[in-house]
């Protein structure tokens, strides 16, 4: 089966509705910038670097795709404006395909393992943390997965209740000892559940304080050694949590949470009410960390499995 099958209509229909914004602020951009020129040459390619960057691509990342273009335009020798949207598109695509090792598809899967598979979700407040575990938990409970969450996020007594909120919504137990308990305990406490009741996945939350990066680091080492012990080889997955919105910002909470622990997934979030979608493109070629599920609507399965291809798709649909 083709990618191209591998999309339901409805999936597509909110991909693009939910990548309107950038798609709309980015081509009105590009066309301004091309106007009442035929040909691709140093001042089209100036202008789309213009584009790119303020289109929140990043700058690494835009000087990447604008040699790839000269490449092509010095290959073949003539390259008209009008062709300049398929070949971006190629080059974009061959990026994102270069630097996000994460399978494409459309649907959720776990990796063949003994035990449940344990996801730490890490990101600062506000950008969608908690919301995400919810819709992941709600989406692997609707393909017969049994999850557990764990609300190792004790500094905020708003992040433990608004967990208990979701669990109650999706259906899911979760372990909690409430505001200020230790919160490799509570990720302890977590695993050892998830064991005893044979659950598929476990989801931990953590909290998001970025002031002190040392202490931020010590809290995520210990979580991860105290989960270890009682599930090996986990946390399994650390995911990034992302607001798209953010634009550049994201980018440089990217840099430090990188830092901080080995993060090997990321989320981003509300890239429906944005024109910077631009910074999908950014952070998977600049961290070379798979970008596995965008947050394209409110409802709990508008965040999507990240797919490249039909991102670029949309992105570039007429």
């Amino acid at each position: 089966m083709s990618w191209k099958n591998l999309f339901s209509r409805e999936k597509k229909e909110t991909l693009n509705k939910g990548l309107e914004k950038t798609k709309n602020s980015f081509f009105q951009k590009l066309s301004r910038s091309v106007a009442g020129k035929s040909k691709v040459d140093d001042e089209v390619l100036d202008d789309l670097e213009e584009v790119l960057v303020s289109s929140d691509v990043g700058v690494s990342t835009t000087l990447k795709i604008i040699e790839r273009i000269e490449g092509r335009v010095a290959k073949d020798k003539y390259v008209g404006t009008s062709e300049l949207n398929e070949v971006l598109r190629d080059e974009i695509a061959q990026l994102l395909y270069e630097n996000n090792s994460a399978e494409d598809g459309s649907e959720l899967s776990l990796p063949e393992m003994e035990g449940p598979y344990v996801i730490m979700v890490v990101g600062v407040n506000g950008v969608g943390k908690t919301t995400t575990i919810g819709k992941l938990a709600h989406q692997y409970k609707s393909i017969g997965k049994k999850v557990v969450l764990g609300a190792s996020d004790t500094f905020r007594a708003a992040a433990v209740d608004q967990l208990k909120i979701w669990s109650e919504r999706v259906g899911v137990p979760v372990v909690h000892q409430g505001m200020g308990a230790d919160p490799a305990s509570v990720a302890f406490d977590t695993c050892q559940s998830a064991k005893a009741s044979n659950a598929d996945v476990v989801i931990i939350d953590t909290a998001g304080r970025l002031h002190n990066k040392v202490n931020l680091m010590n809290e995520l080492t210990k979580i991860k050694n105290v989960m270890h012990k009682v599930i090996p080889n986990s946390p399994h997955e650390v995911m990034l949590v992302l607001d798209g919105s953010t634009g550049q910002n994201a980018i440089e909470q990217a840099k430090e949470f990188t830092k901080a622990t080995e993060v090997n997934s990321m989320a981003l979030t509300k890239l429906d009410g944005t024109a910077k979608g631009g910074v999908v493109i950014g952070i998977s070629d600049q961290f070379k960390i798979p970008v596995k599920f965008i947050g394209v609507g409110e409802g709990v399965s508008d965040l999507q499995v990240f797919n490249r291809h039909e991102f670029v798709d949309s992105l570039f649909s007429e």
